[in-house]
């Protein structure tokens, strides 16, 4: 039997040009897609809002934040992971809300399983892995968490 107790438990989190990596324990809920209008004069990387446990989170689209192109998921796919911040400004906004192309998965990792790679980043990405032979983004979470104090 595998010794767990070395493990972290982590979820990949698909988006249209890249899957993100995070622990666990920084997702407070995934919900289904729905948000409101974002309106008119509002930045690219905003896909509109969420109401959720009686507030009003701006939900990033992560490709667009990245400088890539906003795309709305297809098929009843898209999912919304609500993050929870760790920054400075953690009081003024201790959420925040993510577009999904796809249903979040779990998996467990071990420190010799994430490999951190060179390669092209975004404004949005801390940094780029390697995960058991897959490519996988690990998310500048100040920065997005900056995009939702822009956005209030």
């Amino acid at each position: 039997m595998k010794d767990n107790s070395q493990t972290l438990a982590c979820v990949l989190i698909p988006m249209n040009e890249r899957q993100l990596l995070l622990p666990n324990v920084s997702i407070a809920e995934v919900v289904d897609f729905a948000s409101t209008e974002a309106g008119a004069n509002t930045p690219d990387w905003l896909a509109g809002y969420l109401d959720w446990r009686g507030l009003k989170l701006p939900v990033i689209s992560y490709d667009a934040a990245n400088g890539g192109t906003f795309l709305v998921p297809g098929d009843n796919r898209g999912r919304i992971v609500v993050l929870n911040t760790i920054g400075e400004q953690h009081e003024r906004a201790p959420f925040l809300a993510l577009l999904t192309q796809g249903i979040p998965s779990q998996t467990r990792l071990a420190e010799d399983q994430v490999i951190q790679t060179d390669g092209d980043t975004g404004p949005a990405d801390l940094m780029k892995v390697e995960v058991d032979g897959d490519t996988a983004w690990i998310p500048n979470l100040e920065y997005l968490e900056s995009l939702v104090l822009e956005a209030q």
